[in-house]
C-alpha cells in the first residue's frame, strides 16, 4: 500500500472499513500494518482525499 501522508488529514475513514484492521489510529495518526494488509482496496475507495493507493503484492 502506498500512503500519501501529505494528503491525509487523519480523519480515520479508512480505519473503519478495513476488514483485517491493518489500519488504525494511534495518537491521532493513521498507521498501517503492511504485513496484515490484504490489498482489498476498501481504504483506497473510502479515502475522501485520495491519500491511499493499494498496490498488488507479488506472490
Amino acid at each position: 500500500m502506498s500512503w500519501r501522508r501529505d494528503l491525509c488529514n487523519f480523519c480515520g475513514a479508512c480505519v473503519g472499513v478495513c476488514p483485517v484492521n491493518a489500519l488504525f489510529l494511534d495518537e491521532g495518526k493513521v498507521l498501517i500494518d503492511q504485513e496484515t494488509c490484504i490489498a482489498c482496496g476498501f481504504c483506497e475507495k473510502t479515502c475522501p482525499l485520495g491519500a491511499l493507493e493499494v498496490l498488488t503484492r507479488a506472490v
